[in-house]
């Protein structure tokens, strides 16, 4: 019987690709009033700019093992202890003026000071459009009080918290909140699991991983020998790593909470 489950945050509760979305569309539309730019267009554009020069720093194998995207970077402080996150926030000034610039390049801009205009936009904007999925916080009140609630998230402790702070209605639900950057690895490395059970003081056959994340959340979970729910709201393809369950909304957890209960 499970006693405990693990949530992943971003794009399992908080549906943080829809917020990057609403940035990046509300800081374009200030390049197409000054220069007329097609904003999907320049989106896409600063996305691949970012994606390039995100992998060409010297930080770029950390930022993957913690779990810290490129688009992450272009808006997260990276107030944290670890040096590689000090690394991480000397980069990012020029990382954000350098993608943005490049981005408005590729369509015939060449003004770095609007570059650097823009790349301080998006992340208020970022901060300003936190979106939770709608069936959430519903799930999230079915299960308080009748299991132990953790959550387990990769990056960086400062952003993490930055997100977590612009939805503060979700913090009371969980009994424990580790963040990847402040163990020093990130899902999927078993250690990460084991160390996340230890706060528990539970067998790993008592707790369930829920995320969205094939690679991470669910491979890892494989590896602690935990069981696995992969939440697949936009029917990916399934790859090599096989979860115990899959879902495509949170509230279909509840009949495997059921079944397991009576097994």
């Amino acid at each position: 019987m499970v006693e405990a489950i693990f949530f992943d945050l971003d794009d399992t509760l908080l549906w943080d690709q829809k917020s990057i979305e609403e940035a990046f569309a509300a800081t374009c539309k200030v390049a197409q009033d000054r220069y007329g730019l097609d904003p999907k267009a320049l989106e896409e554009a600063v996305r691949e700019a970012a994606r390039k020069l995100y992998s060409s720093y010297e930080i770029y194998p950390f930022t993957q093992m913690i779990g810290v995207n490129p688009f992450e970077g272009l808006w997260g402080n990276f107030l944290d202890e670890l040096d590689q996150f000090r690394k991480l926030k000397e980069i990012v000034p020029t990382y954000r003026k350098d993608a943005w610039t490049l981005g408005l390049k590729t369509m015939g801009v060449d003004d770095p000071v609007f570059g650097f205009e823009l790349g301080e936009r998006f992340p208020q904007e970022r901060r300003n459009s936190p979106f939770v999925y709608e069936e959430t916080f519903k799930v999230l009140d079915a299960l308080k009080g009748n299991y132990q609630l953790l959550l387990l998230t990769n990056g960086s402790p400062d952003l993490q918290n930055t997100k977590l702070s612009i939805t503060p209605e979700l913090v009371p639900y969980f009994d424990y909140i580790v963040i990847s950057g402040e163990f020093g690895k990130g899902k999927p490395d078993p250690s990460l699991y084991e160390y996340a059970l230890s706060k528990l003081s539970l067998e790993k056959e008592k707790v369930m991983m829920v995320g969205d994340n094939l690679m991470t959340d669910i491979l890892g979970a494989n590896r602690a020998g935990i069981r696995s729910v992969w939440v697949n709201r936009h029917q990916k393809e399934r790859n090599e790593v096989i979860p115990t369950y899959e879902i495509r909304h949170l509230e279909e957890l509840f009949p495997i909470l059921e079944e397991l209960k009576r097994n």
